[in-house]
């Protein structure tokens, strides 16, 4: 089994089965995959092995997961599902102290793999958590959000 057949679980676990919350801006959603972003698929119907292809191409590869360590890119993969790509890259770089630009690069790369993870874990985290307040959801979903943090910092003293 690879490090993404391992870490999609906890996504998956994270994200639940079928959804269509009034207030939830991306509107119907399974397994995490929203109709606002994923219009052409059919959610309702959308299977658990297809929702695992779905994050492993448009998550786990844009994130460059194999080349982040391992007590991190679990934190990466399901911001990046949570609040996006674009999201969770910059917030990776500010953690790694690199300019913010939104896109993996070689050298936000090297400053990933020079940092302190746990470091890195914290850091990441605290910008996951700001976001999440300034949301005009947060009263809603906020203390769903905050208790997905709480599990991550878990899964990462697991993952060190």
């Amino acid at each position: 089994m690879s490090l993404f057949d391992t870490l999609i679980d906890r996504v998956l676990g994270h994200e639940g089965g079928y959804v269509n919350h009034p207030e939830d801006p991306g509107g119907e959603t399974k397994f995490g995959i929203a109709k606002r972003s994923y219009p052409g698929v059919d959610i309702k119907n959308l299977t658990r092995p297809q929702a695992i292809e779905i994050y492993r191409a448009d998550f786990w590869n844009r994130v460059q997961g194999d080349k982040l360590p391992r007590a991190f890119v679990f934190q990466a993969l399901d911001a990046a599902v949570n609040h996006g790509v674009e999201n969770a890259v910059r917030w990776m770089q500010r953690a790694a102290k690199v300019a913010d630009d939104g896109h993996i690069g070689p050298m936000t790369l090297a400053a990933i793999g020079r940092a302190d993870t746990a470091d890195l874990v914290l850091l990441f985290n605290a910008e996951r958590q700001e976001f999440y307040t300034k949301l005009s959801t947060f009263d809603v979903f906020g203390r769903g959000w905050i208790r997905r943090v709480a599990a991550n910092l878990r899964y990462a003293a697991e993952d060190n």
